[in-house]
């Protein structure tokens, strides 16, 4: 039975190996460029495990999938352009999905548990990760605009879930 819980730091390696599959599958998917860079790199996984961000999706002992949720203010979501949030009302952040691609609908476990924390959600993804926009919007979120990462500049579909 899946569950998620707290990544440990026993846990990075296996976390680490599931981001080199995403990055694979996004590249032969057409996106080789949004994680195309080795991103996430080891320190910011690191970082997310000692501010108790970092959640894993295990089936008993198996690690499955892995994302980062905060309910803290996104820097990167301060300008928006091409439209606007839906709410601006305290928010939880969902960063850095990724899957081994043994089990289906992750995202969708993954939206359920952050629901349960916030009822107010925010997301991103890159344009060419079409996999990305159909589970974001099939779980309900909506296109708000466009953010830019604040490392590179570079352009992403902003999308913002209110219930």
């Amino acid at each position: 039975m899946l569950e998620i819980r707290k990544t440990t730091a026993a846990d990075i390696d296996r976390v680490m190996e599931i981001y080199d599959i995403a990055r694979e599958f996004m590249a032969v998917s057409g996106n080789p460029t949004q994680w195309g860079d080795g991103y996430p790199v080891r320190e910011i996984i690191e970082e997310d495990v000692k501010r108790g961000e970092s959640y894993v999706i295990v089936d008993g002992e198996e690690i499955h999938g892995v994302f980062m949720f905060m309910q803290r203010v996104e820097p990167t979501y301060a300008v928006i352009e091409g439209g606007a949030w839906l709410s601006d009302e305290p928010y939880g952040t969902i960063h850095r999905v990724a899957t081994d691609g043994k089990c289906k609908r992750l995202f969708d476990m993954c939206v359920d548990f952050c629901s349960k924390v916030t009822n107010n959600l925010r997301i991103d993804t890159h344009n060419d990760n079409i996999p990305m926009q159909r589970a974001i919007e099939r779980n309900g979120f909506k296109k708000c605009g466009t953010i830019y990462m604040l490392h590179d500049g570079s352009p992403r579909i902003a999308y913002q879930r209110v219930k």
